[in-house]
């Protein structure tokens, strides 16, 4: 990694933030409050690995919180149907692919703008959560499937051993494959990107379908750790993903970002707003802070593109 880029900084800041928390906050370097840290950002650092790629590509997807809660409901009313919960679990996959499927649709071939369309299916899938189960919470879930969810290997939980695969399998589609490098120049110039033979539309719509079927995982994730589907799961973690992802160095106006960076952020975000809640800080202020880091995110980075295109005098 490079000392003069965006995401160096990240890690460094990341570095600085832990070591003052571990320092000054009571609590905060005990390997049962690492393990619920990590476990804590699960859902939100699988989705920012399927945001990465769609925001890399020039475009957004402000939906994939509300399609976990839709899989979630889907999830809760199946299993209070009597089906196996074997079933049930690629059935939300497929449902979240769907629901991304429908998105990249509306947005390759109808030309409307992402950030348009997904504000639309933001609500219209967290509607469609509420229609499908109502205000109900599904509590009575496999004993085995919710202990897997919290189970750790030492102080890092299950789940962060996913997230990692998955993160290393992203990073090397984006960064050492022509797909990722295709994603990289659509996103940087789409009109020169078709011309060079890049099937522009057919990569975007896939983007989206793995975002909506990852947005799937998370939600098996979410249910099985909270011991609870219910159509209001995951409100507002788009915000979170999204400041995540621009945190971690990746260009909102796309063709440039990388995982390592995203990770970074990931994990930057949850230990200062883990740090904020061992100290007692009000929940109002935790959102100042997370919408405060979003704006320099998005800020800091197009400062520094500026000062370093700013010719000499």
């Amino acid at each position: 990694m490079r000392v003069d880029r965006w995401e160096t900084l990240v890690v460094a800041l990341l570095a600085a933030v832990t070591v003052a928390a571990s320092l000054g906050v009571d609590g905060f370097a005990n390997g049962s409050n690492v393990g619920f840290l990590l476990l804590d950002v699960t859902e939100i650092a699988l989705m920012a690995l399927t945001m990465t790629l769609v925001i890399v590509a020039a475009e957004i997807d402000l939906s994939v919180a509300s399609t976990l809660g839709l899989c979630c409901a889907v999830l809760g009313r199946l299993w209070t149907a009597g089906l196996p919960i074997e079933t049930i679990m690629p059935i939300c996959l497929v449902v979240g692919a769907l629901a991304g499927a429908l998105n990249g649709l509306l947005v390759t071939r109808l030309g409307l703008p992402s950030l348009a369309v997904t504000i639309g299916t933001f609500a219209l899938y967290r509607g469609l959560a509420y229609v499908i189960l109502g205000d109900q919470a599904v509590a009575d879930l496999p004993p085995a499937y919710t202990s897997l969810a919290t189970q750790s290997v030492g102080p890092i939980p299950l789940m962060t051993l996913l997230v990692a695969a998955l993160a290393v399998a992203a990073g090397i589609l984006l960064h050492a494959t022509g797909l990722g490098r295709a994603i990289t120049a659509l996103g940087a110039n789409e009109e020169a990107a078709y011309f060079a033979g890049i099937r522009v539309k057919r990569i975007k719509f896939w983007l989206f379908v793995a975002s909506g079927a990852m947005a799937g995982l998370a939600s098996l994730v979410f249910t099985f750790r909270y011991a609870s589907a219910r159509a209001d799961n995951g409100v507002g973690l788009e915000l979170a993903v999204v400041a995540a992802v621009l945190l971690g160095g990746v260009s909102i106006f796309g063709g440039r970002g990388t995982l390592p960076g995203v990770v970074a952020a990931v994990l930057l975000l949850a230990v200062v707003r883990n740090a904020l809640i061992l100290a007692d800080v009000a929940n109002e202020v935790l959102n100042f802070v997370t919408g405060l880091l979003l704006v320099a995110s998005v800020l800091a980075p197009n400062l520094k593109v500026r000062l370093e295109r700013k010719p000499v005098q």
